[in-house]
């Protein structure tokens, strides 16, 4: 059990900066389901849903609640013009055409076809770290695996990497209870991306890179052409941001949930074919993008209130994973559970593309950890939380780690 206790008799109060809020929210999402289904933050002016049912309802409706000004709060409230190729943050018929892109290059065939590739990446990674009495989850391990799987699929060398990788960070970090600052940011694609852009144009390889470059499609005009340069560095982009994050924050969330829950992670250990049924759960337990925000393109009504056109609403993702009316007992952590859909990866046509992928990565991890590491203790005081309006995970989570018996 995760929750925590917020006195009744204050107002429901939520701030997506609050630090303290961010290290365990789900008492303010269970008021805020009960008494304010539909919630106004006056200090940041956003709308807020967070019942299951009115989540994944406004997820379907691109046409009331529109992805083009971002899907980041302050994005949003900017209202500035978004590079060509951010696919995340299109609506149709623009996004129609690029997401059909995406979804040939990972889709779930072509995913699984990577396992070998992951696994190898995986345990060379723990291997390395037999042997030690500590280790850290997220330096250890979730800054490596995953942006190593990005870099195999666009063709980038490991030595460059972690360059990548810390740009890509510095995107979502934010001054601790602080909205991020978009005007100093660079939204579309890194610099990075330019040179191998360049040598791929000169040595085409078998890494979507390549496709990238020679992929065809007819585009919202009904004009059949190949991806711009600004089309390719946006979407190169948005891979290896998402591919890093969301798999980083699961990994961690998967090492301190099971940390939390001894019996069901040497359950896990005992028959690890329960394993995938365990990586939904903690999916759904403690999603690593708690929130997406949207622009609100006509006035829509919610429980006899109207939000009128031109607001922000802000999806409760994290909430509607705790909404008892969609999951029996919703705080208890259960790895046995009846699988429901949650709502981790969104839904409709802004579905994550890359939750095939993550979910591989997840699965292998827990896999491969609890076949060197059954057991592990992490040291609290010294982890480190982030939560900002994109993202909630653990930047360091230290642990003794006893590695399992010959």
């Amino acid at each position: 059990m995760t929750t925590n206790t917020i006195a009744a008799d204050k107002p429901v109060s939520f701030d997506p900066y609050q630090v303290e809020l961010a290290r365990n929210p789900y008492a303010m999402y269970k008021r805020m389901r009960d008494e304010t289904p539909l919630y106004y933050n006056k200090e940041y002016d956003f709308y807020a849903v967070s019942r299951y049912d009115d989540v994944r309802a406004g997820h379907a409706d691109h046409q009331t609640f529109s992805s083009a000004r971002g899907g980041i709060l302050e994005l949003v409230k900017m209202n500035m013009e978004l590079p060509a190729g951010v696919f995340i943050f299109e609506d149709p018929p623009l996004h129609t055409a690029h997401r059909m892109i995406i979804a040939r290059m990972f889709s779930p065939r072509r995913m699984r076809d990577l396992e070998p590739m992951i696994r190898d990446f995986t345990v060379s990674t723990l291997d390395k770290l037999v042997g030690r009495d500590e280790i850290d989850i997220i330096a250890d391990i979730g800054a490596e695996i995953p942006m190593r799987v990005i870099g195999a699929l666009l063709g980038i060398p490991e030595e460059d990497l972690q360059a990548i990788r810390h740009s890509a960070d510095e995107r979502i970090v934010t001054e601790e209870g602080k909205p991020i600052d978009y005007e100093t940011q660079q939204i579309g694609g890194m610099p990075e991306f330019e040179n191998y852009i360049d040598w791929r144009i000169k040595n085409p390889s078998d890494d979507v890179m390549t496709e990238f470059l020679n992929v065809e499609f007819v585009d919202d005009k009904n004009v059949k052409r190949k991806l711009s340069r600004e089309e390719i560095l946006s979407f190169c982009n948005v891979l290896a941001g998402a591919g890093n994050e969301t798999t980083n924050r699961l990994m961690g969330w998967s090492a301190k949930v099971l940390h939390d829950h001894p019996d069901q992670r040497r359950e896990l250990a005992q028959n690890p074919s329960l394993i995938p049924e365990a990586v939904e759960e903690i999916l759904r337990y403690e999603p690593m993008g708690p929130f997406t925000a949207r622009y609100v393109t006509r006035d829509v009504e919610y429980y006899g209130q109207t939000v009128p056109a031109g607001s922000t609403m802000m999806f409760m993702l994290a909430a509607a994973n705790r909404d008892e009316r969609r999951f029996p007992d919703p705080d208890r952590f259960d790895i046995h559970r009846d699988r429901a859909a949650h709502m981790t990866f969104g839904y409709g046509i802004h579905t994550c593309p890359g939750n095939v992928l993550a979910r591989l990565e997840g699965q292998i991890f827990l896999e491969e950890m609890l076949k060197r590491f059954p057991e592990w203790d992490l040291d609290m005081e010294r982890a480190k939380l982030t939560c900002t309006s994109t993202v909630r995970g653990w930047d360091t989570l230290p642990a003794r780690v006893r590695a399992k018996a010959a």
